[in-house]
């Protein structure tokens, strides 16, 4: 029992005692006083606790607004892959020139792996496996 309850304690207790003293014509009116003070105990409770959670979502409202964001837009990726097709071309050249077919299969593979890491790194979660709580647009 916390100091809250004894002092509702106390409170029925006088209460009753003043019941008591002024006998059953003031019944109803001290019934009524002492429900008022319940209900402003309650509504005090309730406002506490609101004020509470709002709190907590502010807090966390505030901590994911400050956590990075990706870089991942449209105009990003359109670009880099025009940049790296302008690129592919006099590297194809230099490759293929200098060394023939693998010079040629060592220029496009480091393309294709700087679009790799370009990709990795704008979509986190694209080379991850799969787990199995996941569900595939093919299951039902």
């Amino acid at each position: 029992m916390d100091a809250r309850d004894t002092d509702l304690k106390k409170e029925l207790d006088a209460t009753l005692h003043a019941r008591r003293e002024l006998g059953e014509e003031y019944e109803s009116a001290l019934v009524d006083s002492f429900l008022e003070k319940i209900d402003q105990r309650i509504d005090g409770a309730v406002d506490r606790r609101v004020r509470r959670q709002l709190a907590e979502q502010q807090m966390q409202t505030a901590r994911d607004s400050r956590s990075p964001r990706a870089t991942d837009s449209f105009g990003e990726r359109f670009g880099f892959g025009i940049v790296s097709l302008v690129l592919a071309v006099p590297l194809s050249a230099i490759g293929g020139g200098v060394a023939h077919l693998p010079g040629l299969l060592v220029a496009w593979a480091g393309i294709v792996g700087v679009n790799v890491v370009q990709a990795a790194r704008t979509n986190p979660g694209l080379f991850g496996r799969r787990t199995s709580s996941e569900k595939s647009d093919w299951e039902d």
